[in-house]
């Protein structure tokens, strides 16, 4: 049983097409609904886009000072880039603008851009994304076709290993630092060789020392949730008999 009030980190799977704040937002309520906390303090420690699957920490309570601590944390992600075409968002959330012809890339090519990308680079955020800029998100920008000035941000790829045998998808690996955008990552790689490349899929596998195997599925966490839900209500209410007997019987000494 879960003991949310004082803090928990939970470990979920994310389900493709669920933002974090949906994944947030529904334990919250589940939580609300099964154990009768209400205002529950519940956070998570690194955004996923809706596309993308696999690690997310979620902490309650008093765990939600550690979500800094967490998000600075190494992570690693897999994945797949798809060569020879671009989209706005830099992944497959958006139709793509423009294609390129893949046929005379060479695995020499490739593996020298990939090596750009290892060790302290200058990065981009997409203008499709949630970072702040005078008080609106990116993405409000983009949606409205204002022009945004991105600043380039440092950020640090421990290791970037791409597989070629089904060119021109190339499946990939990836461990890097907090504040990396893999979906620039995949965009810059493709301008690194002279053409276009977006994002296909990713699914983050590890955050520090924590690792998506160890993480409930969301179903699974939501039946955990309503399994021990009413043990934890009556708990409670066997808690407050015994202190309003433990007030009455000091009351009448």
């Amino acid at each position: 049983m879960f003991n949310f009030e004082d803090g928990e980190v939970i470990l979920i799977d994310k389900p493709t097409d669920w933002t974090s704040f949906d994944t947030v937002n529904f334990i919250r309520s589940l939580v609300n609904r099964c154990y009768g906390i209400r205002k529950l303090k519940v956070g998570h420690a690194g955004t996923l886009d809706p596309l993308a699957t696999g690690l997310l920490i979620l902490c309650t309570g008093k765990m939600t000072k550690q979500i800094d601590t967490f998000q600075a944390q190494v992570k690693s992600y897999t994945g797949t880039i798809l060569l020879g075409q671009t989209t706005p968002t830099f992944d497959l959330e958006s139709e793509p603008d423009a294609f390129y012809p893949t046929d005379g890339i060479t695995a020499e090519q490739i593996d020298k851009a990939r090596q750009l990308f290892i060790g302290d680079i200058k990065q981009y955020p997409p203008k499709y994304s949630a970072i702040k800029i005078k008080g609106k998100r990116a993405f409000d920008y983009a949606r409205s076709d204002e022009e945004i000035e991105l600043k380039a941000r440092d950020v640090r790829i421990d290791d970037f290993q791409l597989h070629l045998d089904r060119f021109p998808e190339l499946d990939f690996e990836v461990t890097c630092s907090k504040g990396t955008y893999i979906r620039s990552l995949a965009n810059d790689f493709g301008k690194a060789l002279g053409n276009g490349a977006c994002l296909k899929t990713l699914r983050r596998t590890r955050i520090g020392d924590f690792k998506v195997e160890d993480a409930w599925s969301l179903d699974d966490l939501k039946q955990h949730i309503i399994d021990t839900g009413d043990a934890f209500k009556e708990k409670r209410r066997r808690e407050q008999e015994q202190e309003e007997k433990a007030k009455n019987n000091t009351g009448n000494q």
